[in-house]
């Protein structure tokens, strides 16, 4: 039911939302596997730009991340991966997307901390095709803020608060878009599908 609801969404509109996407389970699962590898000390301040232009800018993005490792997950994650190579396999066959593999990475963002608006897809690297947000919250209200704000081209923007299990998926190269700030920590995985490099 999710992947059909995820492919009718992207086909209709370019986005798709998805409460309770996942099972609960898998979200304390996850949520209990980024805690640990935080106090692993294994998050890093999140930066903007390419290359060796990369650099932090927290008037821009305040959130740490920690990337996943797809070809050497956590036990807890191997459900996730499992079900991220099956909304791949799913959009290649009815959206024809060409989806290649998947980069990912949790994400914490402290309380009054945002990512201003930008869009997924970079300049000179077209691979970056469908991303991707799973929230890992736990008993989060609207008033908690943090909403994930699309602003789409032909209508008013749309917000999605990020309750726990809440997946959302959009065309990287279509939406530009925004994280508000929370009164609390919030915590989500992200990630893009990426389809192959065309050779030169």
């Amino acid at each position: 039911m999710a992947f059909k609801a995820l492919i009718e969404g992207i086909a209709e509109r370019g986005y798709a939302v998805v409460p309770g996407a996942v099972p609960p389970s898998l979200v304390r699962a996850l949520r209990g596997r980024a805690r640990e590898v935080d106090a692993l000390g294994g998050f890093a301040p999140a930066r903007v730009g390419r290359a060796e232009g990369r650099m932090p800018r927290t008037d821009i993005r305040g959130d740490r991340i920690a990337w996943l490792d797809a070809s050497s997950p956590a036990p807890a994650e191997l459900p996730l991966f499992a079900w991220l190579e099956q909304l791949r396999t799913a959009c290649n066959r009815e959206l024809m997307l060409g989806l290649a593999e998947i980069e990912a990475h949790y994400a914490i963002y402290p309380p009054g901390a945002g990512y201003s608006r930008h869009r997924d897809r970079f300049r000179d690297d077209d691979s970056r095709t469908l991303s991707c947000v799973l929230y890992l919250n736990e008993g989060w209200r609207a008033e908690d803020g943090g909403a994930l704000r699309l602003l789409l081209p032909d209508a008013a923007p749309f917000a999605v608060h990020p309750r726990g299990g809440t997946f959302v998926a959009f065309l990287s190269a279509d939406l530009d878009h925004e994280v508000l700030p929370a009164t609390r920590e919030r915590m989500a995985l992200a990630g893009w599908y990426r389809r192959r490099a065309l050779p030169p």
